[in-house]
Parts: C-alpha cells; structure tokens; sequence
C-alpha cells in the first residue's frame, strides 16, 4: 500500500509538472513542418499592445546578421508565405554577420520603415536586447526571433522559431561517436562568440563526453564563413596532424574545412557541418565531405511568416516553435536535392 501512495504521489507530481506544458497553446495549430510552441521563460514573453490592427495589410522587416545563402534562404521562405498572405516583406541585413554595430543600427532605424512586425536572427542577443525593447514597448512592433531556440531573449519577444541546436548537434555527434566506434582525434571549428555558437559546439561536445576516446584536442572560433573555417582548419591541422574529425558550427565552416583538407591531401578526416544549406547537400552527396544536420531553412522561414502572422491576429499562444532538423549524409542527400522547392538557392542541377 506504502509503494502504491508513492507511485501515486510520483504520477501526480509528474503531471502537475507536465499540465503547463500540455495547457499552452491548447486548441492552437501549429504551422505545418513545426511542432506546437512550448513556453519561453519566465519575464522572456511579450504580451504588451501592437499597434497592428487586424485585418490591414502586414508589414514585415526581415532582420537577419548578413546575406549569406542560409539566411537568405529563410528570407526566401518568409518571402514565400507572405506573398501567400498578402503581406509586404523587406529585408534589411549587413553584408559581414560580424559587424554587430550595423545590425544594431539598422534596429534602431527600422521603425521609419512602417513596419508591424520584425522576424531577427543576431549574434549578440546582449546588444539586441535594448533595441528589441524600445521597439516592443514603445513602438508597439512585434518581434520574433527566428533560426534560434532562445527561451530567455534578454528582452521580451512575441515568438521564437527555429531548430533546437544543442539538440540537433547532439543527435549528430551521437550519429558520429557510434559511426566510428567512439573513437576519433577531434578538432572544433565555432562560430563567432554568443548564444548560437554556444549551443552548436556543446551539442558536439555533450555527446562526445561519453566515449572517453572521442579527444577533443583543438577547437578555434571562426567568422562563421568559408575563409575563417578553411584558416582555422589549416592551423589545426598544422598543430595537431592526427586530427582525423572535424565538426563546425556551420556549414560554411564546414565547406571551408573541406578545401583545407583537399589543399593538404588528406584523405583520412572526416567532417560535419550544421545546417543544410544547398551547396553543403550537394558537396555532401557528391562525397567531397561527410554530413550535416539539415535544418530545412526555407521551410522554417515560411514556418516563421505564419507565426508573425498569428501573432499580429492574436492567435498565437506566446512561446518557441521548433522546426525540423535531419542528420544528412551522402546517403540521404539526394531525398532533398530531388525537392528544389523546398531549398534556396536552388541546386546547381536537377537531381
């Protein structure tokens, strides 16, 4: 009777837990591609006034870090959904993702755009977080973040959309620990400092702690582009030629580890990106490196359109909306290059 009282005191102790979490957003659909919104932290959630009126035409700043292909393509997918919508996008981005002071600047100027509502993706959320204020508080704009699973933007915001990153990483380096029988001279190639880089490379890490001969012996910040990646790769090569796995944070990273290996004729490293853009699927598929986690950006940017949209008609709950992610190598490359609608840029021929 004892361990019965206990086992009942442990169901409703687990659902008293779970109740919250199964109550948000209750009676909500979520996109399609996406799971249902799950709350953010305690103080993270806007829930002050918009001045956007339902019904009236909705416009869009999209805000990404720079132009590169992957962010681009989110843009792409916002673009696509909106134009489904009626609603009116612009993209205002620096070109360099590392000239922080410029996003920051163009935060502060985008409210004589006439906007209603701003999809962001930055580097430094610390920067961001003032400016994302000003503009939920006194200019009534509604902010949703996008490619990240930030549950505590230092600022309230509407929405966050995007893939789990830690968990994503995660499952790929697992992939990675058994594929080579928990045993690898690894080197890490990150991202500029902040929160995405973080998550990426501790995914990575996490699941190598378990395998005592995954050996971490290097690991160098990059400009989350080709030059850095293909630099650093060559200096950890130089310092550490036994390295024989390579894992990044992206996979612009990832493309430039890859010159520096052919440049070296090495044949005998492995490496992984993160984040399904198309020319690392077709690379990968091509056998000129190994894997990625695909991250489906275009479809997360149409993900992400939707939401600002329930947001602006208040229909969205409030909280983090994840999108898909899959573990892709030469194997699997091909079942999303045969799709070009769902990628941006288009792949260089039809598959």
């Amino acid at each position: 009777m004892r361990k019965l009282r206990l086992s009942l005191v442990a169901v409703v102790g687990a659902l008293s837990f779970a109740l919250p979490f199964l109550a948000h957003g209750a009676g909500y659909t979520p996109p399609q591609g996406a799971l249902a919104p799950t709350p953010l932290k305690a103080g993270s959630q806007f829930s002050g006034k918009l001045t956007y009126k339902p019904g009236a035409k909705i416009k869009v700043a999209y805000m990404p870090p720079t132009t590169n292909p992957y962010y681009t393509a989110i843009g792409e997918g916002v673009k696509a959904r909106a134009a489904e919508l009626g609603a009116e996008v612009v993209v205002i981005a620096p070109t360099d993702q590392m000239d922080i002071a410029a996003q920051m600047k163009m935060l502060q100027d985008v409210p004589s755009q006439g906007v209603h509502a701003i999809v962001l993706s930055t580097h430094d959320e610390n920067a961001a977080g003032p400016l994302v204020k000003r503009l939920t508080d006194q200019e009534g704009i509604a902010v949703v973040i996008v490619n990240s699973d930030i549950a505590a933007f230092p600022s309230p915001v509407s929405a966050v959309v995007g893939y789990n990153q830690r968990k994503t990483t995660h499952a790929l380096g697992e992939y990675i620990a058994k594929k080579r029988n928990g045993k690898a001279v690894v080197g890490v190639l990150e991202g500029g400092p902040g929160y995405h880089s973080t998550e990426r490379c501790g995914g990575f890490l996490d699941a190598f702690k378990k395998y005592p001969d995954m050996k971490v012996v290097a690991s160098l910040p990059t400009a989350w582009n080709e030059e850095t990646g293909n630099k650093a790769t060559l200096d950890m090569l130089q310092a550490h030629p036994d390295i024989n796995l390579i894992v990044a944070a992206n996979d612009y990273e990832a493309i430039g580890a890859a010159a520096a290996v052919k440049s070296l004729n090495r044949k005998n490293i492995e490496i992984y990106g993160n984040d399904g853009d198309t020319t690392a699927i077709e690379q990968i598929y091509a056998g000129e490196w190994t894997g990625t986690s695909n991250t489906t950006p275009f479809v997360m940017g149409k993900v992400t359109m939707q939401v600002v949209k329930d947001v602006l008609d208040g229909k969205f709950p409030g909280g983090y909306v994840e999108t898909p992610a899959t573990i892709t190598t030469k194997e699997n490359a091909l079942q999303f290059l045969k799709h070009p609608e769902n990628l941006f840029p288009k792949p260089s021929k039809a598959y």
